[in-house]
């Protein structure tokens, strides 16, 4: 074989080992991207059989969050069937959220118990917290701080909140003040704030008050943002109404929410 037919073999050669090369990068990039993406998993209950409000809201939040899997970062389901909330169901979930609605049987109650201390994520929405002396659910009283519906305002409207730390990843970037679009605003007794593990995010501004025309809430502390961190979880205080998604400021702070719930994880933070 002359010196140039060698050449031109081993010139093949190196051809076919490029061709095989390539083809594995780009079978393993593909095999990686569909690794990274979607980042998470996140199932939203809703119900279609409250208040009217409510129902708006829940309409809001679904489109709003749906806007946000845009290129596949995350998975966002919906159900209105709370019988879902079961542990077949949720368990590849790393985060439930409750827009307008919450746990109502026994076998419910234990399931979501059982997801959260097994370190699930949870994001809860104005009625999601709401219990009052009727409930009957001692754990879900203590996982909300300790505090029991007391009050509200009415009608709805907007109100001048105070962002307590500036610093924290779900309110970093926001100014000390905003004023919060158009909500039934909850109080709750006693103030969440008084456990030590609650991190108040924002809260009402006493220059609010008087607040309300029919029921009015004239005084006291007012949490709107919170997190038990004994938990994976955020509670907002806001989702009466179609107003609630109006306010670059609070949109900014309600994505910051979900983000830090998903991110703190103690599986690994999907974002790194």
């Amino acid at each position: 074989m002359g010196c140039g037919q060698i050449k031109l073999k081993h010139r093949r050669m190196n051809n076919i080992f490029f061709r095989s090369m390539l083809s594995l990068f780009l079978v393993l990039s593909g095999m990686s991207l569909k690794a990274q993406f979607p980042r998470f998993k996140v199932l939203a209950f809703y119900s279609k059989t409250v208040e009217s409000a409510h129902v708006d809201f829940a309409n809001d939040a679904i489109k709003f969050f749906k806007e946000l899997t845009v290129g596949r970062g995350f998975v966002f389901d919906t159900t209105s069937n709370m019988a879902d909330l079961n542990e077949n169901k949720i368990k590849d979930y790393q985060l439930l959220m409750m827009i307008n609605d919450f746990p109502h049987s026994e076998a419910q109650r234990k399931a979501f118990q059982n997801y959260m201390e097994q370190g699930g994520g949870w994001f809860g929405f104005h009625v999601a917290a709401y219990n009052d002396r009727t409930t009957k659910w001692p754990w879900f009283v203590d996982f909300l701080g300790g505090g029991i519906f007391y009050r509200n305002n009415w009608p709805p409207m907007p109100a001048t909140l105070v962002v307590e730390d500036l610093q924290h990843p779900v309110t970093k970037g926001l100014p000390k003040t905003f004023v919060a679009p158009i909500n039934e605003w909850y109080q709750w007794k006693p103030s969440p704030r008084e456990r030590k593990n609650v991190k108040v995010f924002a809260s009402l501004s006493s220059d609010n008050y008087p607040l309300g025309l029919k029921d009015i809430i004239p005084d006291g502390d007012t949490p709107v943002a919170w997190s038990n961190t004994d938990y994976r979880m955020v509670y907002l205080n806001v989702g009466h109404g179609h107003h609630i998604f109006t306010d670059a400021t609070q949109n900014k702070m309600i994505i910051a929410a979900l983000r830090w719930v998903i991110a703190t994880d103690k599986k690994g933070n999907v974002f790194r």
